[in-house]
C-alpha cells in the first residue's frame, strides 16, 4: 500500500514528494514501474512519495529524461536545498529513532542525546525558548533510544572546549560531566576528545551528525536557527569522511575518562569546591 504524501505546503521537499506521486498517477504508472525507471525497490518509491526519503540528483535527472519534464525534478531539488525546512527536526528525529549507528561531532555543546535535564534546561533558558519544559520533555524523550533493548552504536567526537564550558553553573556542569563519564563506559558508546592543542582542523567548522538507517546514511548539519538534513548519498558520505578526518586528531578512547576528570577537577578548584 502506498504511503500518503506529506502536505505540499509544509516544505519544498514535501512539495517535491507530493508532485512525484502526482506525476506517477497522472501517467497511470504503478510504484513498481517507477522503481524500474530508477533501478530501485518498490519500497523506495513509497518512501520517496511519503517524504521519508528524498530524491537524489541522479534520480531526478532520470525522471526528467524519461518523463520529459523539462528539468522539473532537477530544479525542484535545487530550490528545496536552498529553502528553509520547517520540518527539519521532525524529519531528523524520525531517522534518529531508528538508527543503528549515530556518528556525531560536537564542538561547542554536549550533544542532546548526552545531556542531563539540568544542562538541557539551562541551554533552553539561555535560548529564550517559549516552552522550556515542553522542549525539555522532547529532548529527554529522544534519549530513550539509548536505553532500548538494542540501542544504536553512538560514536561521539567532542572538543575539549565542550568539557570546560560551565553551562548552568558548577553543580549542573559537574553533574553533566559525571553522567558523560558514565555514558562513555557503555558498550555501545565510543566517546573521544579532540584536544585543544590539536590546532586548526575541520573541527572548527561546526557540529554535524551522520546517521545510519536501513536505507543508508543521512547527514545532518547543525545551525543556530535550525538544522539541515543531507539526504543524498554523496553529501552524507562527505560528512562521514569529515568525521573520520577529525577523528584522526582525537585522543585515544582510553584517555577520555582522564579528560573528563581533569575538567571536573578544574571546575571544582575554580569554584572553591575542592
Amino acid at each position: 500500500m502506498t504511503n500518503q504524501p506529506p502536505d505540499p505546503r509544509s516544505s519544498m521537499w514535501a512539495w517535491t514528494a507530493h508532485h512525484l506521486r502526482f506525476q506517477r498517477i497522472e501517467r497511470g504508472l504503478t510504484g513498481d514501474a517507477v522503481a524500474k525507471i530508477l533501478n530501485c525497490s518498490r519500497s523506495t518509491i513509497s518512501r520517496l512519495e511519503s517524504g521519508e526519503s528524498r530524491l537524489t540528483d541522479k534520480q531526478a535527472v532520470k525522471l526528467d529524461k524519461v518523463w520529459r519534464t523539462g528539468g522539473f525534478f532537477t530544479y525542484a531539488l535545487w530550490y528545496a536545498r536552498l529553502a528553509p525546512d520547517p520540518q527539519w527536526l521532525s524529519s531528523y528525529t524520525e531517522f534518529e529513532a531508528r538508527a543503528s549507528l549515530i556518528q556525531m561531532f560536537s564542538g561547542q555543546l554536549i550533544p542532546v542525546l548526552c545531556q542531563t535535564p539540568e544542562y538541557a534546561r539551562a541551554l533552553l533558558l539561555a535560548g529564550r525558548n517559549a516552552d522550556v519544559e515542553g522542549d525539555l520533555a522532547k529532548r529527554l524523550a529522544r534519549q530513550k533510544i539509548l536505553s532500548r533493548h538494542e540501542p544504536p552504536e553512538l560514536w561521539i567526537l567532542m572538543t575539549e572546549n565542550v568539557l570546560t564550558w560551565p553551562v548552568g553553573g558548577t553543580e549542573t556542569m559537574l553533574g553533566q560531566l559525571t553522567y558523560l563519564k558514565e555514558l562513555a563506559e557503555r558498550p555501545n558508546v565510543v566517546l573521544r576528545i579532540v584536544p585543544r592543542g590539536s590546532g586548526e582542523s575541520e573541527a572548527l567548522d561546526g557540529s554535524f551528525k551522520v546517521i545510519t538507517v536501513r536505507e543508508g546514511e543521512i547527514g545532518y548539519i547543525e545551525a543556530p536557527t535550525g538544522g539541515r538534513l543531507v539526504m543524498d548519498a554523496d553529501g552524507a558520505r562527505a560528512l562521514r569522511r569529515r568525521f573520520e578526518r577529525i577523528g584522526a586528531k582525537a585522543a585515544p578512547v582510553d584517555s577520555t575518562a582522564g579528560f573528563i576528570e581533569r575538567a571536573m577537577e578544574a571546575l571544582s578548584e575554580h569554584s572553591g569546591m575542592a
